[in-house]
């Protein structure tokens, strides 16, 4: 990136992509927060310059900033991204860790947070606006939608097939060829041997429904 990144989200997401872009050597403009409170606050000597959808700051990106939505809410992330297509005409950029490893041979779209020590292999695919917290992986030839999260230490293997808005906790396991149906969430620590319908919420070893 050339042009310094406006950051969407002071929380911890927001924080750890700031740490990353400023790894790779990228600035950083602004956060921009819905929380008042925060306004006018330096975090991490950056500071938090107004809501996410203040018209002054706004303008700037596409022209003299690029934008990063870092806010794990998935209802939040979307409607800022639909903004921005709408408003700015722009995508929000990768965050990619230095401190990971991605296939070459991997395809990754746009606005996906991937953090340190994530690892891609070969083939894989991965969506949009997507977040891979530190130390997951994601076998060859997975294949990821849009708005998935996958937590801390998971591992989705090879040939696994997961629908877009789905979440997956911290130290989740996904055995190889699986698929997962969109808006589904699995649970942390739980090991997932069988597809997983749409909106369907599993949990535990070997991974169960959790009725509502």
């Amino acid at each position: 990136m050339e042009n310094p990144v406006i950051i969407f989200g002071a929380n911890y997401l927001g924080r750890q992509a700031k740490d990353i872009l400023e790894t790779n050597g990228n600035d950083i403009y602004c956060f921009l927060d819905d929380n008042k409170k925060l306004h006018n606050e330096v975090i991490d000597e950056i500071t938090v310059m107004g809501s996410t959808d203040d018209d002054g700051y706004l303008k700037l990106i596409g022209k003299k900033c690029d934008a990063v939505v870092a806010i794990d809410d998935n209802k939040v992330r979307k409607s800022i991204v639909t903004m921005l297509h709408e408003r700015r005409h722009v995508q929000p950029v990768n965050v990619i860790s230095q401190h990971g490893i991605i296939a070459k041979s991997a395809s990754i779209g746009h606005g996906n947070i991937i953090d340190h020590r994530v690892a891609v292999g070969a083939g894989a695919s991965i969506g949009n606006h997507c977040i891979l917290q530190s130390g997951a992986v994601v076998g060859p030839e997975a294949k990821l939608g849009d708005f998935v999260q996958v937590g801390a230490g998971s591992v989705v293997n090879t040939g696994c097939e997961i629908a877009d808005e789905v979440f997956i906790g911290s130290g989740v396991t996904v055995v190889g060829g699986i698929s997962i149906g969109k808006g589904a969430r699995i649970g942390a620590g739980s090991v997932v041997i069988g597809p997983v319908k749409a909106g369907e919420t599993v949990f535990g070893n070997p991974a169960q429904t959790v009725k509502s």
